[in-house]
C-alpha cells in the first residue's frame, strides 16, 4: 500500500537513534521506536494521510491491522490516531470487534488508553443503547487492558457519563491488585468528579477501593 511505504520511508529518514534509545527506555523496552517525537511523528501522519486519504478513507481498517503487525511503536501511534479521526461518528457495529482486537495487540497504556477515550468512547457514543452488553463484556474478560478500557472509555463524556456504568465498573475491579486498573479507577473517578464531585464523593465513602484508587479519584477533592 503506498500509505504504508511513504509512512515507513519517512520514519527511516528520520530516525533519531538517541531518541529512540530514550522513548524504548521510558516504555520499559517493550516496543522498538524509530526515535520520532509525538509532534513531528503526527507533522508527517498529517503530511501523507493529506497525499492518501482516498486510500484511508477506504482501507482504514486494514491498514490500520498492518500497522500493528510492524514492530516500531510509530507504526501502532499512527494506526490509532487516523483510525479515531477516519472513523469518527462513522462506525458499524461489527467494528466491536475490530476495537477491541486493536486494545489487546501489542497493548500497553500508551496505546490502550488512546484507543479507550477517542475510539472506543466515540463507538459507543455512536451505538448507545447497547452500551451496557459491550461494557460488560469487555469489564467481564480477564484481559488487563480490556478491563481498563471498559472503566476508561468514558473519559471526556461529562454530562454524557453514563453514571450507573462507570460506578458498576469500578466498584467490580475496585478488588483488584493489578497497577493499571487501581490507577484507571482513580483517573475516571477523578475526571468524572470535574462534572459532578458530590456523587464522587458520596460513591467513594461508601466503595471499598484500594489506597492508589482512592488518592486517585480524591486528588482535586477536598
Amino acid at each position: 500500500m503506498s500509505f504504508i511505504n511513504q509512512l515507513s520511508a519517512e520514519f527511516e529518514a528520520q530516525a533519531n537513534r538517541d531518541n529512540a534509545l530514550q522513548m524504548q527506555a521510558y516504555m520499559k523496552d517493550l516496543f522498538p521506536f524509530f526515535g520520532i517525537k509525538a509532534p513531528k511523528r503526527q507533522k508527517i501522519l498529517k503530511d501523507i494521510s493529506n497525499a492518501n486519504s482516498n486510500e484511508l478513507k477506504t482501507n482504514c481498517r486494514a491498514i490500520a491491522i498492518e500497522l500493528y503487525e510492524l514492530e516500531a511503536r510509530e507504526f501502532h501511534y499512527c494506526a490509532i490516531e487516523f483510525v479515531s479521526k477516519f472513523l469518527k461518528n462513522k462506525y458499524v457495529e461489527p467494528d466491536f470487534k475490530f476495537i477491541t482486537d486493536l486494545i489487546a495487540n501489542k497493548p500497553h497504556w500508551d496505546t490502550v488508553d488512546f484507543i479507550a477515550k477517542h475510539i472506543l468512547g466515540n463507538y459507543i457514543l455512536q451505538f448507545w443503547d447497547k452500551r451496557n452488553a459491550y461494557i460488560e463484556q469487555l469489564s467481564n474478560t480477564d484481559h488487563l487492558w480490556l478491563n481498563r478500557s471498559a472503566i476508561l472509555f468514558q473519559l471526556g463524556y461529562k454530562t454524557k457519563t453514563d453514571v450507573e456504568i462507570l460506578f458498576k465498573v469500578c466498584e467490580k475491579h475496585a478488588n483488584s491488585n493489578e497497577f493499571f486498573i487501581q490507577k484507571a479507577i482513580g483517573w475516571a473517578l477523578r475526571e468524572y468528579a470535574k462534572t459532578n464531585p458530590q456523587s464522587v464523593l458520596e460513591f467513594t465513602s461508601k466503595a471499598d477501593l484500594k489506597p492508589l484508587s482512592m488518592r486517585e479519584a480524591l486528588k482535586r477533592l477536598k
